[in-house]
This record gives C-alpha cells, sequence and structure tokens, in this order.
C-alpha cells in the first residue's frame, strides 16, 4: 500500500464523521498515522506530524483550515483513493476515538510519549515545530496494543 495524503484521510474522516473542530480533525488524523504504524506497519499519509503547544499538527492541514474553528469539508483530498486496509485503520480508529470531545483527544495526545518527548525542553504554551517521528509514535502504541 502506498500511503495516500493527509488531505486523503481528512477527507475519509469528514465523509465518516460530518463536521467537527479542526482541533479534533488535527488528533483524528494523528490518531490514523499512529495505529497504522502498528496495525500495518507503515505510514498512512507521507506529511509529518509536529508537536505544536496545542498538540500533534500536521502543518499542511493547518494551512488549509487555518482561520477555521469548524469544517466540513476539505478543498484537497480524495476520501475515495483510501485502500481497503488504509479505510479499515481510519475506521477503527473512528470507531475508538471518534465520540471523544475534541478537549479530551487534545489532553489524551498531551499525556501521551509521543508528543511529550518531542516537547521536551519547551515551556508549555510555547511555540514549537519539531517533528513526531514514526519511530517514537510506532513504538509508544504498540506498547498499548500488547
Amino acid at each position: 500500500m502506498k500511503p495516500v495524503s493527509v488531505f486523503d484521510v481528512a477527507s475519509f474522516i469528514l465523509y465518516k464523521k460530518g463536521e467537527m473542530t479542526t482541533m479534533k480533525l488535527q488528533k483524528l488524523v494523528y490518531y490514523c498515522q499512529a495505529w497504522s504504524l502498528v496495525w500495518d506497519s507503515e505510514p498512512l499519509f507521507k506529511e509529518s506530524i509536529e508537536a505544536w503547544a496545542n498538540g500533534p499538527i500536521v502543518r499542511e492541514l493547518y494551512k488549509e483550515h487555518k482561520g477555521e474553528f469548524k469544517i466540513a469539508s476539505l478543498a484537497k483530498g480524495n476520501p475515495e483513493i483510501l485502500a481497503k486496509d488504509q479505510r479499515q485503520t481510519v475506521e477503527a480508529v473512528l470507531d475508538f476515538y471518534g465520540d471523544k470531545t475534541p478537549h479530551y483527544l487534545s489532553n489524551l495526545t498531551h499525556a501521551e510519549d509521543p508528543w511529550r518527548n518531542a516537547r521536551e525542553g519547551l515551556a508549555p504554551g510555547q511555540r514549537g515545530h519539531r517533528q513526531i517521528t514514526h519511530d517514537a509514535m510506532a513504538e509508544y502504541y504498540e506498547g498499548l496494543s500488547s
């Protein structure tokens, strides 16, 4: 399976769940990437994830929804491009995380090692753009699933 774009994944999430806050969308694409690394042993999308003060953020996706609080669709992205295994991964993530509030998901990411370790040395609220690596995500979430 070749990785799709974060826009394809985000469009699929919005297709399945409908309008949501941009914060929630960012957290859901993060969890989709993390669990794809564990379950499928490969990244779901090619864009990197950064450890911003308010949690994991995909910069390219942020640029598309900047200034918006809620989002129902994206101009970019094709939800139909996801392969069957990719759709199943996203659907499993949505089954578990999809009904959680944006605040809950934000707090959850802040409590987990991949974001915390990438933010090491930065004060709370301080801007930072360090990448949350695939290795960090795979190692942490693999530990949760065993």
